[in-house]
């Protein structure tokens, strides 16, 4: 009987194989996926805003995550002589529509609010991904993960307060964690089908399609300087991903999940040194709520997770 997957991150270790069991290493790795993630909301801050020249407007910045994770990731395929067998091309589609959506709203959201707000409000993505599940995957929730969810959700609330671009942004974000959640089904169906370097290398290259036709009607002269944001975007991005595959190939999901959350703690640091901007009461409030709801579910994800038979 095939066993059925959650939406809490084990999809994304059956994409790669499966390196030998090393706790340190994938904790290591993890903390590089974190400080790089965060990195990435840092500088498509930099870029919408005025730090670097006039600012980007999303849609450009996005371009520019796009182009260049793609060749970074085409460089690795052809060091690796990668070959592209069989894939779900209709599924990579709506997985990339999904992302580069997300992308574009998180990008937008990075120059309205702070990055800690930004990247709290971020962690619903494995809530939305659970309530799609079961219209989409057929999936069954029961009550403490309708639970978590509903913390989650609470926590996205109290960020989501009046006040002009910071209520806008928050709603941003809330979109982009609602789309970023839809991409979660659609990575699920592709894992166990493709390999991880053939999934970033597809995803990427039609990324970059999209992003091209849609960064024409928005495009404007970058700077030097914001050329070489737009780069070092794309690059960190690549640098996160890859950090974060090798973290869960080299230990269980369950182990290595709850520092993701330390995504949180960097890009408070991050806003505070380059920006001056620390986060309020609110701010603490409202991302711990959050954190609290998807460390719930991701500990009932752990606790329902079949062992594997002897």
């Amino acid at each position: 009987m095939r066993r059925r997957r959650s939406c809490a991150g084990a999809s994304v270790s059956d994409t790669v194989r499966q390196a030998p069991q090393a706790p340190g290493a994938a904790i290591l790795f993890m903390l590089g996926a974190t400080a790089f993630l965060a990195g990435t909301t840092l500088l498509a801050k930099a870029l919408g805003t005025e730090t670097l020249g006039p600012a980007l407007h999303p849609l450009q910045v996005t371009f520019g995550r796009f182009l260049f994770a793609w060749i970074a990731f085409v460089a690795i395929a052809a060091m690796i002589r990668l070959r592209i067998r069989q894939p779900d091309m209709r599924t990579h589609v709506m997985r990339v529509l999904c992302g580069w959506t997300g992308v574009t709203l998180m990008f937008a959201t990075a120059a309205m609010i702070p990055l800690a707000d930004a990247t709290a409000i971020s962690f619903l993505n494995p809530v939305f991904c659970m309530i799609l599940a079961i219209p989409l995957l057929g999936e069954r929730v029961g009550p403490w993960r309708w639970l978590a969810a509903a913390i989650a959700l609470a926590g996205a609330m109290i960020l989501i307060r009046p006040g002009g671009a910071v209520e806008l942004g928050a709603l941003f974000a809330l979109g982009a964690a609602m789309v970023l959640g839809l991409e979660l089904i659609f990575i699920k169906r592709l894992s166990g089908r493709e390999g991880a370097v053939q999934i970033l290398v597809i995803s990427n290259s039609i990324g970059v399609v999209i992003s091209t036709l849609a960064v024409i009607w928005v495009w404007q002269p970058p700077t030097p300087a914001q050329w070489a944001g737009m780069a070092a975007l794309g690059l960190t991005m690549a640098t996160a991903q890859f950090c974060f595959v090798n973290s869960m190939a080299r230990a269980d999901a369950s182990f290595v999940t709850p520092f993701t959350y330390l995504t949180l703690v960097f890009a408070a640091l991050y806003d505070a040194l380059f920006f001056r901007v620390l986060p309020d009461a609110i701010s603490v409030l409202g991302a711990s709520t959050i954190v609290a709801g998807a460390a719930l579910l991701a500990w009932r994800e752990r606790v329902n997770r079949p062992r594997p038979q002897p």
